[in-house]
């Protein structure tokens, strides 16, 4: 029998409760019985300094701490807010070797390490769902389907048009623009760029989308597909525009196809997209 994957939890931005890393094993270990994974919550994702969990430092070097540990197979973001930008730029200097042959899975905030690792030329990079997505209705999925991917790259975790031909990858739409012009900015040319967010005013998602498609780089891409904006803000005008639309008027102006939707948001069917060519 090999031996179970080991997944380590880190929390780049604001903390977790213990309660819920319990939560996260008992799931793991009733999902997979025999197979069940090893997860290994960092103390760290428990530390409060503010809105952190831990000042940077201590979140740098918890990151660190599991990425280069040789006994880990994976790293699990344990939730979004913010806080991962700050501590990209050390963890890009503090790596080892080793950190390399690690799978690394989490989406929103996160995005921004997901991002610079994948700069690095770091193979198993993956936007998909965190242990924090246990808390909304319906989120034993979510984070079965994370699992299924950590453990078993499964299928039927993934957004089915990662399985095609060519290379793709997902961001959150604030936390791309973000990055972009900052040494986290990775080379997406060629790549299928796939785009989701929550709880933004439309105006500040056309202001985003300008940047990003304006960007030298992000020309060129294959092409853009946009993923669920949940939860919109309501503009104190109406914005006169939908969602779909907005995305078509930037990938216009910029010559970025425009490649249709995507399966992936901050929402319990969340898909995971792997970065780069899926591989089994």
């Amino acid at each position: 029998m090999n031996a179970p994957v080991r997944i380590g939890v880190v929390a780049p931005g604001v903390r977790i409760e213990q309660e819920l890393a319990e939560r996260i094993k008992a799931l793991a270990a009733d999902s997979f019985l025999d197979r069940a994974p090893q997860i290994v919550f960092h103390p760290q994702c428990f530390l409060s300094a503010g809105h952190f969990a831990g000042d940077d430092a201590a979140r740098a070097e918890a990151f660190l701490d599991f990425a280069n540990d040789p006994k880990l197979d994976a790293i699990w973001f344990a939730r979004g807010g913010y806080g991962a930008c700050r501590i990209a730029e050390a963890i890009m200097r503090g790596y080892h070797e080793n950190a390399r042959n690690k799978t690394y899975l989490g989406y929103s905030d996160g995005g921004a390490i997901l991002g610079a690792l994948y700069k690095l030329g770091f193979p198993n990079i993956a936007h998909g769902p965190m242990p924090i997505d246990l808390i909304r209705d319906g989120g034993v999925a979510a984070v079965r389907r994370a699992l299924g991917y950590l453990v078993d790259r499964e299928a039927e975790s993934l957004e089915l048009t990662v399985m095609g031909e060519g290379k793709h990858a997902a961001f959150n739409i604030m936390v791309l623009s973000s990055m972009l012009g900052t040494p986290l900015e990775p080379d997406l040319s060629d790549h299928v760029l796939m785009l989701e967010d929550v709880k933004e005013y439309q105006y500040r998602i056309d202001r985003a989308l300008f940047h990003i498609t304006s960007s030298p780089n992000m020309r060129r891409v294959r092409g853009i597909k946009l993923g669920r904006l949940s939860d919109l803000l309501e503009n104190d005008k109406p914005f006169g525009a939908s969602e779909e639309e907005m995305v078509r008027y930037w990938c216009e102006k910029s010559s970025i196809p425009y490649l249709g939707r995507a399966d992936i948001g901050h929402d319990v069917e969340n898909k995971v997209v792997p970065f780069g060519m899926w591989k089994r």
